[in-house]
């Protein structure tokens, strides 16, 4: 960990502003198993749920966009409606390897995402930790 351009750690605080679910079309990916999360918090049964809210992508199943882009489960006016079961996609931004892999990588996060950099600091361990669980 020594090695790590961010050892001493990096801070993040989610604002909840919605940069990183909005706008340019992209992939959430997502598993059967938060699927089936998905499916309980929103209180819908599973199969609902792959139909109504997911896609077929080359790499797997990913969550379907509005026609402007924004996530299938963001609001405007409320936010993420299943962050409490958001896909771990979602759970570990910004700590994703297309943006710590380099200082530079980070600051181009911090300029489109007003709580990198703020906030509670995660250790060089807890972000390497996060980076295993989806690597993108």
């Amino acid at each position: 960990m020594d090695t790590l351009w961010y050892r001493d750690g990096l801070r993040f605080r989610c604002t909840r502003c919605g940069n990183c679910c909005t706008g340019e079309p992209g992939y959430v990916w997502v598993s059967d198993e938060d699927l089936a999360a998905l499916a309980d918090y929103l209180g819908e049964p599973l199969e609902q749920v792959r139909k109504r809210y997911t896609k077929s992508a080359p790499r797997g199943l990913s969550l379907r966009e509005k026609l402007n882009g924004d996530c299938v489960f963001w609001n405007r006016e409320r936010g993420c409606t299943v962050y409490p079961a958001r896909p771990p996609q979602c759970r570990t931004w910004p700590f994703w390897q297309s943006n710590v892999a380099t200082p530079e990588d980070w600051e181009a996060t911090r300029a489109v995402c007003p709580g990198a950099g703020q906030g509670e600091l995660f250790s060089a361990e807890e972000i390497s930790k996060r980076l295993k669980i989806i690597r993108l």
